[in-house]
């Protein structure tokens, strides 16, 4: 039996049913679990987490699914072929976004995934991006100084860690930072889960408003190539027949948007959990060294979603975690449920910025591991440790309480961070 969204839909922190007579009739809690708050986690997943490895949910679209909550399991489904992105797109599947899936490389199955993430791997390797540090100090330092001229008060979201992402993949790409803000606002429209913008908005916004802007650029470059990442994906699709035109607007979109949207607002959430917890702030000054292992500490205990999304099919019967997933089931998962699994972890929530051991799965596992993993380090290593530098007595201007949370977005993020020094 296919539930569709209209048949069984439930809400935030409801328990929905399928009607008597359903074979998956019974209580099902809905998802997600409720409203988030902050960058804590519902307590509802460390209780589903120790009571079996797989629960079945109700999703606010598309109807039930497994959750998969332990390490083990959110790496198995990251990596094993068996369960698809694919099979998703363009399908009512259980979901928490109102927009369906569509085909790009975050969806897409190898061998395709792979054909187009070898395009641009080269561009993200260690080696490459390490060759980017000294200008991402550079704009660091410059962001920076903008800030203290402007008084002893500034939003550490907005003028610093925003803008720190958005201006080194502009510049890879060669996109008009002036342009920022029209393209970060097409890119929060498309990625909203639907409560505040309408369907019709987000498809606007991604099927026609970005796409008519990135064909603008990519005619540009045909017209005048460079040496930006852009150019060399035009060059591979006129030139070596690499990728279709559509691929091409496609990946550039895509990579315009995960190389600031997703850094951005962790830096940003970083900030916020460290200036909150001001003990720990004080502990990084002291200690600046402590400053990669802390990063990937705040890597493991941030949630980048605010739920769990990119829902996976199985394509044939198979064990996960002692439970049976059919094919045609949809799983999903949630790595900052994972990162936070005892089973993996010692003391899992505590934030310990000296924890060694950390093979959190922040940056995801699989063919889908974050391409732009070494890139989002250096960012975070040259921003905070900058801040450390220059700006040690940094404090949050308002309550904890009372800093503001972007909603109906598929990224966790503070709305802005207000500061004084």
């Amino acid at each position: 039996m296919t539930v569709t969204e209209n048949e069984f839909s439930g809400q935030p922190g409801e328990a929905a049913a399928p009607p008597p007579g359903c074979p998956m009739h019974g209580l099902v809690p809905g998802y997600p679990f409720g409203e988030p708050v902050t960058t804590e986690l519902h307590p509802k997943y460390a209780e589903i987490r120790e009571q079996a490895a797989l629960t079945r949910v109700n999703m606010q679209y598309g109807g039930e699914a497994w959750l998969a909550t332990r390490h083990a399991d959110v790496k198995t489904v990251l990596a094993d072929r068996r369960f698809s992105r694919e099979a998703t797109v363009g399908k009512d599947v259980p979901r928490v976004r109102k927009a369906v899936e569509e085909l790009n490389i975050v969806s897409m199955d190898d061998p395709e995934h792979g054909r187009l993430r070898k395009l641009v791997a080269k561009a993200f390797t260690v080696r490459r991006v390490e060759q980017m540090r000294p200008r991402a100090q550079e704009i660091a330092d410059e962001l920076l100084d903008k800030m203290l001229a402007s008084g002893n008060t500034g939003d550490l979201a907005a003028q610093y860690a925003w803008m720190l992402p958005i201006t080194v993949i502009c510049e890879m790409l060669d996109v008009p930072l002036e342009d920022h803000y029209k393209f970060r606002a097409w890119i929060d429209t498309w990625l909203t889960l639907g409560d505040e913008h309408t369907l019709e908005e987000m498809n606007e916004a991604r099927f026609e408003k970005l796409p008519e802007y990135m064909s603008s650029l990519i005619a540009k470059r045909r017209a005048q190539p460079g040496d930006d990442l852009l150019s060399a994906l035009v060059a591979a699709r006129d030139e070596q027949d690499k990728l279709s035109e559509e691929e091409l607007i496609t990946m550039s979109i895509a990579l315009l948007a995960t190389g600031h949207h997703t850094t951005a607002n962790q830096l940003a959430n970083h900030l916020y959990i460290l200036l909150s917890r001001r003990e720990e702030w004080q502990k990084l000054v002291d200690r600046p060294e402590l400053l990669n292992t802390a990063i990937e500490e705040l890597l493991r205990v941030t949630p980048l979603s605010p739920y769990s999304e990119n829902t996976r099919i199985a394509t044939e019967d198979l064990e996960l975690g002692g439970q049976l997933v059919k094919a045609g089931e949809a799983v999903m998962i949630f790595p900052a449920v994972g990162n936070r699994d005892p089973r993996v972890f010692d003391n899992p929530e505590d934030l310990d910025l000296t924890r060694e051991h950390n093979p959190h799965i922040a940056f995801g596992h699989g063919i889908h591991h974050c391409l732009g993993a070494p890139l989002a380090r250096l960012e975070l290593q040259v921003a905070l440790g900058t801040l450390l530098r220059r700006l040690p007595e940094v404090e949050l201007a308002v309550p904890a309480e009372d800093v503001p949370w972007k909603t109906d977005n598929v990224v966790r993020g503070v709305a802005g961070l207000p500061v004084r020094w």
